[in-house]
């Protein structure tokens, strides 16, 4: 496995492919074409009630936020710097005061019910009290909002309930900060239907295929002058890795067919060389995935609430042989938070006693399964949807195994993605989890959502007052190195008790091709944000 010095040191050099100076910046944007990404079919395209990539991708391209991150061919992989969307500039006068000063003319799609009226801060207002009140929405990362108001119409202020250190990257997260329009919610009962995704994003919905396909078309009233570039985006769906495979020889996608934008390596080792000959203008990069694959467990439950328990579990896990077996050799072990955060994520020799619960050891497993009360080891069921990934199904049927080493008999209770959505995801099971995390890009949402008692994502049913008092806390702490301290207390308490086993990350295999300009790979959902200045050189 890598050691924290090679991670970083690979991460850096990878990261240099894109950000070394180009000569981007000095060509003249092309206008037109059509970019070619596969994509999912989405459960549905409300994402304010779902925390799903297959939505999230697609309003990415139709929506906007009042912040976002900065993109294009110059920014490192896991650089996530806010800049204006919505918001042409923003202000804090107070620890729990936020002032938003909105663009002028920003127009909604020219579509029904909204006819391409102008957003003002009402929209704003709605669409975040929306939020906080619909039952299953992404509440969690607002909950700190107490008042929303349209001080006049291009100024929005936000009253927080108590200072909350990650406010701003929340406003500017594409996992739930889309504005939506009020209309939209009244004709149609809810946005879950693909007439309802009207938003004032770069590119509007022309149609949707279940299962098939989504087209999205340039939209000529977008408030970025001469933006975007890119006249159609069509999102492909394909649940066949060979087809994804064969479609991306014939040079039908222009991103990896892998989220976000990837190629998993095992696939790339296999076709790199015929690329070579068939598609020699492929770009690529390399940088740490921020995708964590987990074991969530019912620790209210029996024999999950006893901590031995989940410690076996961990020790059974033989990191280094998941990432032989299922990355080719190329990965990362993660902590208690993605390693790739790696501003914030301890390494595994700095979690303190926890940190043993990261090696490889059955018979220490065995032992402490027999001193909870369960010597002869216990059957379980594992809740699990393969998301189309060949990968995933791969390391759950490795783990398997491993938890066999210790005397954890598991089966596979295989579900549907809607189905594993609307209950595995939200902690209705009856034993365990395993599956990928939402790759949130700071650490607030991987730790408050997943730990804090009474979360929605809290699947572990997590209920440990001394870990909420932290997770409090760390929100509190506006001075960086005071919360970094709170997070790494959290980080080394997390390590002992297990509430979540985490397995390996891969590292990305990030490849575009080379028609396309001025794009920087990166982590999140954020497809849209990441082509809205790109253009094809075709």
């Amino acid at each position: 496995m890598l050691t924290r010095r090679e991670f970083l040191v690979a991460t850096t050099a990878a990261a240099a492919l894109v950000a070394a100076p180009s000569s981007v910046a000095a060509q003249t944007p092309k206008r037109g074409g059509t970019l070619s990404v596969r994509a999912w079919d989405p459960p549905h395209f409300d994402h304010s009630l779902v925390h799903a990539y297959k939505t999230h991708v697609v309003v990415s391209f139709t929506h906007s936020r009042l912040l976002k991150h900065r993109a294009g061919s110059g920014v490192r992989p896991g650089s996530l710097v806010l800049e204006g969307d919505l918001a042409e500039s923003w202000t804090q006068p107070s620890d729990t005061t936020y002032v938003f000063k909105l663009r002028r003319g920003v127009r909604f799609h020219a579509k029904p019910p909204v006819n391409g009226r102008e957003l003002t801060a009402e929209d704003v207002k709605y669409t975040f009290e929306r939020m906080l009140t619909e039952t299953g929405s992404n509440a969690s990362m607002y909950r700190s909002i107490a008042k929303v108001e349209a001080v006049d119409r291009y100024t929005v202020r936000f009253t927080l309930s108590e200072p909350f250190a990650w406010f701003l990257d929340m406003v500017a997260s594409p996992m739930a900060g889309g504005i939506v329009a009020r209309e939209c919610v009244e004709k149609f009962g809810d946005l879950k239907k693909p007439e309802a995704v009207i938003g004032t994003g770069p590119w509007m919905l022309e149609s949707y295929k279940p299962n098939v396909s989504i087209t999205l078309v340039r939209n000529p009233g977008y408030f970025v002058a001469g933006l975007p570039y890119i006249d159609r985006v069509e999102l492909m769906v394909d649940e066949d890795n060979a087809s994804r495979m064969a479609s991306f020889l014939a040079g039908r996608y222009d991103l990896g067919w892998e989220f976000p934008g990837t190629i998993n390596r095992t696939d790339w080792v296999s076709i790199k060389d015929r690329l070579r000959q068939t598609r020699p203008s492929l770009r690529t990069a390399e940088f740490a995935s921020n995708v964590v694959n987990d074991f969530a467990m019912r620790t209210d439950q029996k024999p999950w609430s006893d901590a031995r328990v989940r410690q076996a579990v961990s020790l059974a896990l033989n990191r280094r042989e998941i990432i032989e077996a299922t990355l080719e050799g190329e990965g990362v072990v993660n902590g208690p938070m993605a390693a790739a955060l790696t501003d914030w994520a301890l390494p595994i020799d700095q979690l303190g006693e926890g940190a043993r619960y990261y090696r490889h050891d059955p018979a220490e497993g065995k032992r402490l399964l027999a001193a909870a009360g369960y010597p002869n080891g216990f059957p379980a069921s594992i809740c699990f949807n393969s998301y189309g990934s060949t990968v995933l199904v791969d390391t759950v049927q490795l783990v398997m195994k491993q938890l066999k080493t210790v005397g954890i008999d598991a089966r596979l209770d295989q579900k549907e993605y809607g189905a594993y959505q609307a209950s595995c995801r939200l902690g209705k099971f009856d034993s365990m989890v395993f599956g990928p995390l939402t790759p949130f890009l700071e650490p607030d949402n991987f730790l408050f959502g997943q730990y804090y008692t009474g979360e929605p994502r809290n699947r572990s049913h997590v209920k440990d007052p001394a870990l909420d008092d932290l997770l409090v806390r760390q929100r509190r702490a506006m001075d960086v190195k005071a919360r970094r301290e709170i997070i790494n207390d959290i980080q080394r308490h997390l390590a002992r008790q297990q509430y979540y086993v985490h397995a390996p990350s891969p590292n990305y295999i990030a490849v575009w091709d080379g028609a396309l300009k001025n794009y920087g790979p990166n982590l999140g959902y954020d497809y849209g944000g990441r082509v809205i200045t790109a253009w094809l050189d075709r």
